[in-house]
């Protein structure tokens, strides 16, 4: 399993950690990912997604159905 958020598309970004005396090396920032179950009411059936913390405040934002939409719409999930 890939560590990409199914909602919002989000993956790990890359930058420095910079010491004391300023020397870069590289790291990497990891996506506040978590699974989690939401029930379909139309389909009658529970799906679960891998989705972040900006993707949990955008489901509650516009809601289960509308937000799959649009990560199918966007690519970010093929089947839900």
């Amino acid at each position: 399993m890939s560590r990409i958020c199914q909602i919002t598309g989000k993956t790990a970004q890359v930058g420095n950690n910079v010491s004391h005396s300023k020397r870069r090396t590289k790291r990497k920032f990891d996506v506040n990912l978590f699974k989690k179950k939401y029930y379909l009411p139309d389909e009658d059936r529970w799906v679960q997604l891998t989705v972040s913390a900006a993707g949990i405040r955008t489901i509650n934002k516009k809601g289960v159905k509308v937000a799959l939409n649009e990560a199918k719409e966007n690519g970010f999930i093929e089947k839900f």
